[in-house]
């Protein structure tokens, strides 16, 4: 499943942020890597609210001194927040709170089909309107996000009466 957690995070994080400094290209990659690690190898420590909090505090401690950087890799913790709420991963309590929690964690829980389907295809309608929002068909306004990972509303067309 990755339309369902690339087509929320993305415009989630753009209303919430509005940032201009933000590279949305990091809070995609960071909202799907938990699902391609899930499908690679059984790695459900991504799950773990632990997990974006060591990894903000890599980039944190990484990126010392250097504020630029600093603010383009926190879209890589902030995307893993997003999966995990998403996915509802707080329903998975010995996953979502381990260490801390003193349980045995455990992998993915599998949904059925039909839910994994009507998801996806959430997950594509709020891509199509990031799409239309960021009014990424401008070549220019496209270029921007593909290089700098950028994202601007674009500007409503006025009413005239």
């Amino acid at each position: 499943m990755l339309l369902w957690f690339a087509g929320l995070a993305v415009p989630a994080v753009a209303a919430v942020f509005a940032s201009r400094g933000l590279d949305y290209r990091f809070v995609l990659a960071g909202a799907v890597a938990p699902s391609l690690a899930l499908a690679v190898d059984d790695l459900w420590v991504m799950g773990a609210l632990l997990f974006p909090i060591g990894v903000m505090t890599a980039v944190m401690l990484a990126g010392w001194g250097r504020r630029l950087a600093q603010r383009r890799w926190l879209g890589v913790p902030i995307g893993i927040l997003c999966h995990l709420i998403l996915d509802g991963a707080w329903l998975r309590t010995a996953t979502f709170w381990w260490p801390l929690g003193g349980g045995e964690a455990s992998g993915a829980s599998l949904r059925p089909v039909w839910l994994l389907l009507a998801l996806e295809l959430i997950g594509a309608a709020a891509l199509w309107w990031s799409w239309r929002r960021f009014d990424l068909a401008d070549p220019v306004r496209r270029e921007e996000f593909l290089r700098a990972g950028r994202l601007a509303a674009a500007p409503r067309p006025s009413r005239r009466r």
